[in-house]
Order: C-alpha cells, then structure tokens, then sequence
C-alpha cells in the first residue's frame, strides 16, 4: 500500500505544472525514502529529474517499491480542484490500477476525493552520474526567467558565457543581438554567486530554458551547472523536501538542431 500526505498542497500542484509542459506521460517511483520521477522530453533532448523525499511528507507509507504511471496533464487537471492551502493526500493499494487523490480543507470542512486510471508505461530509466561541473551559477530564479523571457524575442538560442566575472546571456536574430551580463555579487542575499574552476560558453534551445523557468514559484533561487560538451543542469530546490532538476543537451551550431540527450 502506498500513502502520501502532504500539508503544503500548493507544493505538488507547482511542481506539476513546471514539467507538464515537458513530460506528458510518466512513471512516478516510490520507495522508502521518496517519491520520485524521471522522464524524457519527446525528443530526447530534456530530461527531468524529481525528487520528494520521504521526511517532507507529513505523512509516508509505502510497503514497498512501486511505480506508477500517469499522464501529467491528467494529474495537474486533478490538482486543479485542490485550492493552495488544501492537504492532498495520494493512496493506492497494491496490485490496484488506479490511484486516488483526496484534498481537504485547513478547517476539515471540505474533502474532495478523485480516482484516476494508472498507465502502463515503458521508460527508460537512466542513470546520471553524479559529476564535477566546470562552472556553478547560482542566482534569483525570476530574473533567470526574466532573461529568457526576453531573449526569446529576439533569439531561438542563448549562448551562456561563465567567467570569474559573471554570467553572459547571449542570443542573436533577424532583427539584432542582445547580451545581458549578471555580475558576481556575494554582499547581497539575491545575489549572482558563481563557482567556476574554468570559463565555459555553451549554446541552448531558449524554448527549453523558458520551459524550465517554468518552475520558479518552486524556489527564490536557481542553480545552473555547467561543464563543456555535457549537459547543462538547470535545478530548484523544493523547500527542505528535495529538488526538480532539468538536464538540456547543448546545440552545437546554430543552424544544427539539438544533440540528443542519450
């Protein structure tokens, strides 16, 4: 048997939404420590990575490992009925092929409970090393989504520039260039904090990057790792709870389409 309550509702109901847009069906794995997902984008050049870890949970039972196929649009619809400050709770017994979700009220005056159809679903479960990246930026996630949001009027593209002085967005289009630089800053607290072992310059879809933005309401920060010729890692913390991390392949020329993830 499997149940999950979490207090902070709004949390889960965020959470979808910052991957939907990416992820339309899923498997969403469960064991003692967390709940957790991993799934590609159509394309294979995106991947997600979430992580609820068991302890955040105001409530966690799960007999053992399981997984659970969804479609992501389904479930964020289902959470719709959810209000922000609603307790959701997420139950299924063994061997069952649906899942129920059941959202109360702070005041116990409302319940609402809703049963959706699991899937079956055949994914590839990847393993991502941990690794050493050549350069960390760590700034306020709203003005990461700021940027991308801009440069997405003028570029397809954003080249992502990391030295010891700061960070360089960079993009080009029919109509011009823009360059933004966010200068490494330590004595305020929504600061550009960067560590950096050497410079590195690489190129990304903007239309990934604006979808990964997608999940600033989930933290005031943003963690992005970058490493030549590997992946960039686009991360948010989830409160104490875990993370939801976005891994994007590099474009290696302008007029080539993305490299593939795998």
């Amino acid at each position: 048997m499997l149940e999950l309550r979490l207090v902070q509702g709004s949390l889960l109901k965020k959470v979808l939404e910052s991957i939907k847009e990416l992820v339309t069906d899923a498997n969403f794995d469960c064991s003692s420590t967390g709940f957790s997902l991993q799934a590609m984008d159509s394309s294979h050049v995106a991947l997600v990575a979430l992580l609820l870890r068991s302890e955040g949970f105001e409530h966690y039972r799960c007999d053992h490992n399981l997984s659970m196929g969804m479609n992501i649009n389904n479930m964020a619809k289902m959470l719709k009925f959810a209000k922000n400050d609603d307790i959701i709770t997420i139950k299924t017994d063994d061997g069952s092929d649906t899942v129920t979700f059941m959202f109360e009220s702070p005041t116990q005056d409302k319940i609402s409970d809703f049963e959706m159809k699991l899937m079956d679903i055949d994914s590839e479960h990847l393993v991502i090393p941990e690794a050493e990246y050549d350069a960390i930026v760590r700034m306020p996630s709203a003005e990461f989504a700021r940027i991308c949001k801009d440069l997405s009027s003028i570029g397809d593209t954003v080249v992502i520039s990391i030295t010891r002085e700061g960070v360089k967005f960079s993009t080009k289009g029919d109509i011009g260039s823009a360059n933004i630089v966010c200068r490494q800053n330590t004595t305020v607290d929504d600061a550009t904090v960067i560590e950096m072992n050497e410079s590195v310059a690489l190129q990304f879809a903007l239309r990934y990057m604006n979808s990964f933005t997608k999940a600033t309401p989930l933290s005031n920060t943003v963690t992005i790792s970058l490493s030549n010729e590997r992946p960039v890692v686009v991360e948010y913390k989830i409160a104490e709870m875990g993370y939801v991390r976005f891994y994007l392949a590099p474009k290696i020329e302008e007029d080539e389409p993305e490299t593939s993830f795998v």
